[in-house]
């Protein structure tokens, strides 16, 4: 009888340890499940929040607005998220973004003054802001990756370098005279265009809008697909892809996860690093030539601004300061994260300065939710 009592007593206490056990995988795997997707629900928070405060902010025209808003940070952001999986960080694109404005301007406006077809003078134009990003990128990976000099040293003089050189090309003024109506005509088709319009009780139209538009139905127009929004999504499908499916995008982050552990499989990690920067300096290219084609007009100053913004964005999309974790699609979602928030404090009639403050503390959470997640992991491998 009493080997009885016992027994019951052992399996009732065994049924207990096996319910707390059930219900603490329950709940890691709830606390993994948010500390991943954190960025995804706050970014629908927000969009429900302002959506409910903020006159006109649901509307398909505000929503174009923001994703046109949110390329500059979303391609400056691309090339960010390669470096910092690395373990790296380039304080220099924003002011690359202002070498490919200002060096595009230039070309074009010379070319075109100079007799030269407009669609010549935009290509060749293109091609030279695209080439003079590669530059900045590139001594940035040599300092880093040949010399070691630490990456925030590094990326910090080629910010003071490549900021005086874009001043020194336009005597520090935006290159805006000298542009034909033609060309500016021309960059802001493409710039401030779309391949999509929808009127209201007009319907669909494809490429352009009709020529005889009354006013009030200029100020109603959405634009479904502009371009700049296109050509970024290109941009973060192509480099999504090669970070994530390629042995390129394996080697990153097995060298932002220990580099001496990369060197010993045999990876070239001073190559691959160099590329890596040269990568970021492109992306950085791509966002100076569409700042120069939304707003017909080279400026040095591009970029400066949305430094900081853009590694927010891959703070905020879950990549790692300390490397060997992230994706390009984290980092989309924290560029739209911080555009949506500046959009919805404008509308709510907030001042701007308000902006950085809630910034900085989204990229305080961020952090925070990382730490929680590593401390998660561990606890999760010593089980």
């Amino acid at each position: 009888m009493e080997d009885t009592a016992q027994k019951e007593a052992f399996m009732g206490l065994k049924a207990k340890l096996g319910d707390a056990q059930r219900q603490s995988l329950v709940n890691s795997r709830f606390i993994d499940f948010l500390t991943k997707s954190w960025s995804y629900l706050f970014l629908l928070a927000l969009v429900v929040y302002f959506s409910v405060t903020g006159t006109g902010f649901f509307s398909v025209r505000n929503f174009s607005s923001i994703l046109t808003t949110s390329t500059l940070i979303m391609l400056m952001s691309i090339g960010q998220t390669y470096v910092v999986i690395t373990a790296g960080i380039d304080l220099s694109i924003g002011w690359t973004v202002g070498l490919s404005s200002v060096t595009t301007a230039r070309v074009m406006r010379d070319l075109a003054d100079s007799g030269n077809d407009v669609a010549y003078a935009m290509l060749a134009g293109v091609f030279a802001g695209l080439l003079v990003a590669l530059i900045p990128g590139l001594i940035n990976g040599l300092l880093v990756a040949r010399v070691k000099v630490p990456p925030f040293i590094a990326t910090l003089g080629m910010f003071g370098i490549v900021r005086g050189a874009a001043f020194l090309l336009t005597d520090g003024q935006q290159v805006v005279r000298g542009l034909s109506s033609e060309l500016r005509e021309s960059l802001r088709m493409i710039g401030n265009g779309s391949l999509l319009y929808y009127i209201p009780d007009d319907g669909f139209h494809w490429f352009a809008l009709p020529p005889d538009l009354e006013p009030q139905q200029l100020r109603v127009v959405s634009q479904l697909l502009p371009y700049p929004v296109i050509i970024t999504a290109l941009v973060v499908i192509v480099f999504a892809f090669i970070l994530a499916r390629t042995k390129f995008g394996r080697h990153t982050y097995v060298i932002g996860g220990s580099e001496e552990a990369a060197r010993r499989s045999g990876i070239n990690v001073d190559r691959h690093l160099v590329i890596i920067y040269v990568i970021c300096g492109f992306t950085a290219g791509i966002a100076g030539v569409l700042h120069l084609f939304r707003f017909t007009a080279g400026a040095p100053q591009a970029g400066e601004a949305a430094l900081l913004s853009s590694v927010a964005a891959v703070v905020i999309g879950g990549t790692n300061l300390f490397g060997g974790e992230g994706d390009i699609m984290g980092a989309v979602i924290g560029s739209l994260i911080i555009a949506v928030l500046q959009t919805g404090l404008v509308i709510l009639n907030i001042d701007s300065i308000w902006q950085f403050i809630v910034v900085g503390i989204v990229i305080i959470i961020a952090v925070l939710v990382n730490q929680l997640q590593n401390a998660l992991e561990r606890m999760q491998a010593n089980v």
